[in-house]
């Protein structure tokens, strides 16, 4: 690509530091935002190399001017790369939303401060938790915070002067033993902060402090022998233990620790957060990264965990990942757990994930059922390593019992779905005994010659249902036909559900969950039900016809009306004489039931 002499000077003069990257085209729109541990080496590195991706060749060829900010970290550079993303939507970036319309949590800055649910953040020095990803488990934590601390619900301004006045009423949540009516001075001020301190503990996470506070509380009263408020106390321990036992499920040995999983397929990263506390997921959220120049995992967990610890601060000193991130925030400790609580802590954290990414998966096969099957096809294209896309697949499977009735199945799926009407089924004529390799080679031959005399369609991939044995059948067919290069082939073995390529030794082993093993898995299934329920067929047929063979007088017409009437040659044998008269006529019924021992 021959660059522009503005483009060639900005290549030479950009400095070696972090910092952040704009491309910029002829008309000043940012087509892309970038950081950069080295902004000179790789801002260069768009113009000094060749690109496989056809996105990233199309970026650079629209660039036409750079600009860059630097920062004084790589983190730094991070962070503002994030900021300006969501603030400029360049086309070729990650997708990011903000989520600004999620529920917090709020502890109004007031006297006697109330706790509540909000979707409006507002500046007045008030505090927010949050932002919930579930409304459910937002109202769940205020429930909480309503039966253990005894806060006011009420709207009242709660001025000194009014309250001595008297100009306030007790409500009825003071008659339920909710809140302690400090609207009436029932309450001081001091005592009523420290449930709110409490209140605040429990969002952060730290029910111990709060437990070990109302314990002493409980023992104190119970010490002056003020039984009744101490057993009111111990109710309000009892339903924190109640919902700390709920809410564990992980060991409380980890303490404090933010943990943070990331699955990947071809279109789109989801980056899973849990805030664990004492063993107990207290947040969860899940952040959906839409790929643009195929981003590697490190560069999606990279930016999903800023992004996330900006969304949701943290105090946690200890971050759990299930991939190692590009860039690694200051002041907190990454790992990547391999065995023990940690690693089970990474493993519910991507279960999250999956279920979110299933979720979402399912709404747009619904809605979108194309781009759904688009997608499949870009994922399978790069699981398997294929030049394109394989919306043709067409599978084979062979079907014979110690080399009797042998049958091959072709099966087609367009678009990962099944064509039924383009099924074939092959009677094999050419092999005798038990050959499965011949079987193959046969099926395979008679297919594709006869597509390329007639100009039928290619697919772009042919699964053969076996392993490295029935693959060299279908290579050497291929070699024949001079279509290697123009169909991939590849073979798939039941055991371990191996995948097995041409020339390549080393079987590949794809994740069970994935989907494109379910769709090569299905393609196998249907090959194989369908070649077997025609070997049984033609297995049935030739058993039940074989009796009334080399009957004299009696031909293949006749047999076939035979079958037709009673069905089985069972059915034959238990007609009544008339009835086989009425159907074949009296000299080919005596020859049949004499031929069947029955004369």
């Amino acid at each position: 690509m021959e660059l522009s002499e503005h483009l060639k000077t900005l290549l030479r003069t950009l400095p070696e530091r972090p910092g952040v990257y704009h491309h910029i085209d002829k008309d000043g729109v940012i087509l892309y935002i970038g950081k950069a541990k080295n902004l000179k080496k790789r801002v260069s590195s768009y113009f000094h190399k060749s690109h496989d991706s056809a996105r990233l060749s199309m970026l650079v060829r629209k660039v036409a001017d750079i600009q860059t900010i630097v920062t004084e970290t790589e983190f730094d550079a991070l962070l503002l790369e994030n900021t300006l993303i969501k603030k400029h939507q360049p086309r070729y970036n990650i997708n990011l939303k903000d989520g600004k319309t999620y529920p917090w949590v709020c502890i109004k800055k007031e006297r006697f401060p109330r706790i509540f649910a909000t979707r409006r953040r507002i500046e007045d020095g008030s505090e927010y938790f949050g932002p919930y990803a579930s409304v459910k488990m937002m109202y769940t934590v205020l429930d909480i915070i309503k039966e253990v601390f005894t806060l006011r619900t009420c709207q009242l301004t709660m001025d000194q002067s009014a309250i001595e006045s008297g100009k306030y009423r007790a409500c009825l949540e003071f008659h339920i033993k909710r809140c302690l009516a400090p609207c009436e001075g029932r309450q001081d001020e001091g005592s009523y902060l420290a449930d709110v301190q409490g209140a605040r503990q429990l969002l952060r996470g730290d029910l111990k402090a709060t437990r070990e506070r109302l314990f002493g509380q409980m023992m104190a009263h119970a010490a002056a022998q003020e039984f009744e408020a101490a057993q009111f106390v111990k109710e309000r321990l009892e339903r924190l233990d109640a919902y700390q036992s709920k809410s564990t499920v992980l060991n409380p040995a980890l303490g404090s620790v933010d943990v943070f999983s990331l699955l990947s397929d071809a279109e789109y990263g989801y980056v899973n957060m849990l805030h664990i506390r004492d063993g107990a997921v207290i947040q969860s959220f899940t952040l959906e990264l839409r790929k643009r120049l195929e981003e590697m995992d490190s560069e999606l967990m990279a930016l999903g965990l800023a992004e996330l610890r900006e969304r949701f601060p943290s105090e946690a000193k200890l971050v759990l990942v299930s991939h190692e991130p590009e860039v690694v925030p200051p002041n907190v400790e990454v790992v990547v757990p391999q065995r023990g609580d940690k690693r089970a802590a990474v493993e519910l954290s991507e279960r999250n994930a999956r279920a979110y990414r299933a979720e979402r998966l399912k709404n747009v096969q619904l809605v979108d059922p194309e781009r759904h099957s688009d997608r499949i096809m870009r994922q399978m294209q790069k699981d398997l390593r294929l030049p394109f896309e394989p919306r043709r697949i067409e599978c084979f499977d062979n079907s014979n019992i110690q080399g009797t009735n042998p049958v091959s199945a072709c099966v087609v799926f367009i678009d990962g779905k099944p064509a039924k009407s383009e099924y074939r089924h092959f009677n094999v004529k050419t092999v005798e005994g038990p050959d499965d390799f011949a079987t193959m080679k046969e099926a395979l031959s008679r297919r594709y010659t006869r597509a390329l005399n007639e100009g039928l369609p290619l697919p772009q991939l042919v699964l053969i249902d076996g392993g490295k044995g029935q693959l060299s059948a279908a290579v050497e067919v291929f070699d024949e036909l001079g279509l290697r290069g123009r169909v991939a082939l590849i073979g798939i073995a039941k055991r371990l559900e191996e995948l097995y390529f041409p020339e390549d030794p080393v079987p590949l082993y794809l994740d069970k969950r994935s989907e494109t093993l379910k769709v090569l898995q299905q393609a196998r299934n249907e090959a194989h039900r369908f070649g077997i329920t025609h070997h049984r067929a033609r297995r049935s047929k030739s058993s039940l016809s074989s009796a009334l063979d080399g009957i004299p007088g009696v031909g293949p017409a006749t047999v076939q009306i035979l079958l037709e009437t009673f069905k089985s040659v069972a059915g034959i044998r238990k007609a009544k004489p008339e009835a086989l008269v009425a159907a074949v006529g009296a000299k080919k019924a005596d020859a049949v039931r004499l031929a069947l021992g029955q004369g």
